[in-house]
């Protein structure tokens, strides 16, 4: 179980280096943000990519269990940085991705 909080609290922290990679760009291209801002996003998004090679799976396992908390993340996102209050469904739909990831990462593993 400790390994599997591990292995989660890594993709929260993926999936923050994700989205702040693209969140940058998007604020340069359409809220007239500064270029420079879009340094801090290729450093973020390097972050991204390094912070994948840490998961102890095979890659393709390793993205697919990645999907559900990313889509936490960015609802979490949604609420505390845009300002908008996630609805039930979204809530309900996170659940539902931390469900299945869950289900990606405990999976009984061959000896």
């Amino acid at each position: 179980m400790l390994d599997f909080l591990r292995v989660t609290g890594l993709f929260f922290v993926t999936a923050v280096a994700e989205i702040v990679g693209c969140y940058l760009p998007w604020l340069v291209l359409t809220q007239g943000r500064p270029v420079w801002w879009l340094l801090p996003a290729a450093g973020a998004l390097a972050a991204f990519a390094w912070l994948l090679t840490l998961h102890p799976s095979a890659a393709g396992r390793t993205y697919a269990a990645y999907g559900g908390v990313y889509v936490v993340v960015a609802l979490l996102w949604l609420w505390q940085v845009d300002g908008v209050a996630p609805t039930r469904w979204d809530l309900v739909g996170g659940a539902v991705c931390l469900a299945g990831m869950a289900l990606i990462a405990l999976q009984p593993r061959a000896a």
